[in-house]
């Protein structure tokens, strides 16, 4: 949820002075964002329309782009169903499917309020990705309801992206349809974030000249995206035994009084709890970031979440990465004031984003075109260092973790190497050199800007809110 305005009165009436002028700056910031994401949004009406993509001459076209020579592409797939991905746009479409439970740090708000998150997604899976992506919001609640449901949709879908489902629900979902559909399905939320995370910090502790394998790391929030996270930090080889995790109760350990609740409520907590904090450290977030090295926030949208005099009780040159959307669990200014050496939010508009948007486009460029079944950690992992050295090509610094999302050169690498992995791990429909992959990949990445800018040349798309 936006901030409060700069100028909310106090109760006798004078402006709020509380609050020290970089923190009533990025308030500011983020009420004008949203409204003119409110002004673009009722201008356009939405952010998407369906275009065709073959040449229609004239009405003559419609006898084999549809009846009756159609029937005969029906035919060829009837005999052979993975020819869909052959003879029909099915090998480049994707599904966003989201119940509403869990939208961005709006919780709760529904499948008709999660739309617009739903819709700006697609945009930029086919802006940065290529891809053509259809929101799903689903009217249902029930997690094997949205399995079943998406089970049914496979035949149109080359692959399924799940965003905004609630946690631990989110969780139960991935790892059923992974396992019952031959098409990738992949959780934003969980992996993307994940990925975008991991590749950052391993950029963020070689500026500050910190081993990844032994950095004290801090984790607070036990969600979707941080319990992904943990798990590819522990498969990348980060010592899991010093590692703190928060949850809303404090520190997570063995120890802990719930943890047979735990086990039978959320049994992927319980793995984090169980295999982290061996030294079995009690209390919060201001206990925990004693000492660390770096703390990876992905918990509430809230400015004050973390206090800069526990940032002052880190190890030298500390990473602060405060993920949440739409505020960050504190202002970056306010961090680096406190001694942070590399700070990161979730935004575009700070320095730093570390953000699935990132990671979603570039990994299903990749999936797709090798017409994958599936998507395993093993690929995942592979995309995050594979957008870690994508920063490389613009050169570290410590506003510059990440490649940005106009840094284009990043992309098609992710992609390709992506495409390769799954080869490797033998989930790949077809087989192809790096060659061919990063030709596909560059075309589908171009093709998009060049649409866009021919768009505006011609005034298809006005570049004023009001559209024509």
């Amino acid at each position: 949820m936006a901030g409060k305005s700069p100028s909310r009165a106090t109760g006798s009436g004078k402006p709020d002075t509380t609050k020290d002028e970089k923190t009533r700056a990025a308030e500011a910031k983020t009420a004008a964002l949203g409204v003119k994401a409110v002004e673009v949004s009722h201008d356009y009406g939405g952010k998407l329309e369906v275009l065709p993509q073959v040449p229609i001459a004239g009405l003559d076209a419609f006898a084999y782009l549809y009846t009756p020579g159609i029937a005969q592409v029906s035919r060829e797939i009837a005999k052979d169903p993975e020819k869909s991905f052959e003879l029909t746009g099915r090998w480049n479409t994707i599904g966003i499917v989201t119940d509403g439970s869990r939208v961005l740090g709006l919780g709760d708000i529904g499948p008709r309020a999660s739309l617009p998150v739903m819709e700006g997604k697609a945009l930029l899976f086919k802006f940065l990705g290529g891809v053509n992506a259809f929101p799903l919001p689903l009217q249902i609640n029930n997690g094997d309801e949205i399995v079943e449901t998406v089970k049914r949709l496979e035949p149109a879908l080359g692959g399924v992206n799940l965003e905004d489902i609630s946690s631990p629900k989110c969780f139960d979902v991935l790892e059923k349809l992974q396992k019952s559909l031959n098409i990738p399905v992949w959780h934003d939320d969980q992996l993307g974030t994940a990925a975008a995370t991991v590749a950052g910090l391993m950029n963020a502790l070689e500026i500050t000249g910190k081993k990844f394998e032994t950095a004290n790391l801090v984790v607070l929030g036990s969600g979707a995206a941080n319990v992904a996270t943990v798990r590819l930090l522990k498969a990348c080889g980060a010592d899991m035994g010093g590692m703190i995790v928060i949850d809303s109760k404090g520190i997570m350990s063995a120890q802990r009084e719930d943890m047979e609740k735990m086990k039978i409520q959320n049994r992927w907590k319980h793995e984090i709890a169980v295999t982290t904090n061996d030294s079995g450290k009690k209390g919060g977030m201001k206990e925990a970031m004693v000492g660390a090295d770096a703390i990876i926030c992905a918990s509430t949208p809230d400015p004050n979440t973390v206090k800069p005099e526990w940032i002052r009780t880190m190890n030298k040159n500390p990473t602060v990465f405060a993920l949440a959307n739409p505020v960050p669990e504190i202002w970056p200014a306010v961090a680096k004031d406190a001694g942070a050496a590399v700070v990161a939010t979730g935004r575009s508009d700070f320095p730093n984003q570390v953000n699935n948007s990132l990671v979603f486009p570039p990994v299903f460029r990749g999936v797709l075109d090798a017409r994958a079944k599936g998507i395993p950690d093993d690929v995942v992992i592979m995309a995050a260092k594979a957008l870690a050295k994508g920063a490389a090509i613009k050169g570290l610094t410590p506003d510059h973790i990440l490649p940005t999302m106009d840094e284009e050169d990043a992309f098609p690498a992710i992609a390709v190497a992506v495409a390769l992995k799954t080869e490797e791990v033998g989930l790949a429909r077809v087989h192809r050199s790096r060659a061919e992959y990063e030709q596909s990949a560059k075309s589908m990445l171009s093709r998009q800007r060049k649409i866009m800018k021919l768009f505006m040349e011609q005034g298809l798309i006005t570049p004023s809110f009001k559209k024509a």
